[in-house]
């Protein structure tokens, strides 16, 4: 009797085991599968990867079954290959070549409400800031949300901020930041993120996927700040710049900011901003400004997105808005209170820092985090004291 109970207690320990391995074993099998994607290039991945992602998240990813079947339709473009060159290309632009023609990537962070209960409610909207930021950049999220982005009524006028967003990561590690993201923005509800991967190439792409946000859901925004999240922008002086323009509340041409002209596509591989004959044969840009920061009117981003639809993208973004300008008969405007290529500061001895400068400026590039925080508190001091020269002097 003793010797039978051992021996049933033997089997049953034993398929114990053997069920554990099997558990343990489809986990790993799993995960694998979403870290073998790190071979693909960086669009397919987010094809592999957002299948793995929608089975975990599938109560918050896509909103509409249109865009699910547009992208899984999206597929490589064999024909770039046959490209002259197209073998000697860095693999970033062979991708891009790849998959240039793809602009519809699933949603998986709204925030419909935004500019309004309904689309004609944004007009309420005076000043939308629209900041470019990376599933990284919690920090400096949380510091825009707390100086210059922070939604307010200034000089009886609303600011709103939203920040655009892709995905960065494959396996575990995007999991993580797109939950990051997820409770971010059900704290904050200020997050637009696509399934597509987020690197320097794709900010055309980030452009396009949100001016296709705000043609559905704040058309009727009166004016835009467009810029990257490392950016000082002295937003109190954006809307008393804008309140002063006469015969403009939005619905005629602005585009304003560091107007860049005469140049053309880098041809050094080296660069960053490389873009080979392959992508742009032409040797000229048309004018444009800095994509550091830029100020345009609701009337122009809609503009913008209707001559998209005709133009390829191109990876660099202030240029691409630049040709779709140019296509639409319309010049960008240089205002020297933008400072994307930085403020120069009169005298080697002073402080760079030194809010007299900042004071009347609408916006610099770059800050770090602990630098925005502190110069959007100095200038706002009621004891803060400028001689001419120091606020001139930028």
């Amino acid at each position: 009797m003793r010797r039978s109970s051992y021996t049933f207690e033997a089997v049953s320990l034993l398929l114990i085991v053997t069920l554990c391995l099997f558990i343990l074993f489809n986990k790993d099998d799993a995960a694998n599968d979403l870290d073998d994607s790190n071979n693909q290039p960086p669009i397919k991945q987010s094809v592999k990867l957002y299948k793995s992602f929608r089975m975990q998240q599938s109560q918050n990813l896509l909103k509409t079954s249109n865009e699910t079947h547009f992208w899984l339709e999206c597929e490589q473009n064999t024909s770039a290959a046959n490209v002259s060159g197209f073998l000697t290309l860095p693999r970033h632009v062979q991708d891009f070549l790849y998959y240039r023609h793809c602009r519809q990537f699933p949603m998986l962070l709204d925030v419909p409400n935004l500019c309004g209960a309904t689309p004609q409610e944004s007009t309420d909207v005076f000043l939308l800031l629209v900041i470019k930021s990376s599933p990284w950049n919690y920090d400096r999220r949380e510091v825009l949300r707390k100086t210059w982005a922070k939604d307010r009524l200034q000089n009886g006028v609303w600011i709103r901020r939203v920040f655009i967003s892709g995905t960065v990561g494959v396996g575990r590690e995007k999991y993580k930041l797109n939950k990051l993201m997820e409770l971010e923005n059900q704290e904050s509800e200020d997050i637009l993120q696509w399934d597509f991967h987020d690197t320097f190439f794709n900010l055309t792409l980030k452009q396009i996927l949100f001016l296709d946000w705000m043609q559905k859901r704040c058309p009727h925004a009166r004016f835009l700040l467009n810029g990257d999240d490392d950016i000082f922008a002295n937003t109190d002086n954006m809307v008393e710049y804008l309140q002063g323009l006469k015969d403009n509340n939005g619905d005629e041409h602005l585009f304003v900011g560091h107007l860049i002209q005469y140049v053309g596509p880098i041809r050094e591989s080296g660069s960053k901003y490389y873009v080979p004959v392959q992508v742009q044969e032409s040797d000229s840009y048309p004018p444009y400004c800095g994509g550091g920061g830029f100020l345009l009117s609701g009337f122009t981003a809609m503009t913008i997105y209707k001559m998209s639809h005709s133009i390829p993208l191109l990876p660099i973004d202030d240029v691409y808005m630049g040709m779709c300008l140019e296509k639409a008969g319309l010049k960008p405007v240089s205002h020297f209170g933008v400072r994307t290529a930085g403020l120069h500061v009169p005298s080697e001895t002073a402080d760079a820092y030194d809010p007299c400068y900042y004071r009347e400026i609408i916006l610099v590039h770059r800050f770090l985090v602990h630098q925005i925080y502190v110069m959007w508190h100095r200038i706002h001091d009621p004891n803060l004291t400028c001689t001419s020269s120091e606020s001139s002097g930028i």
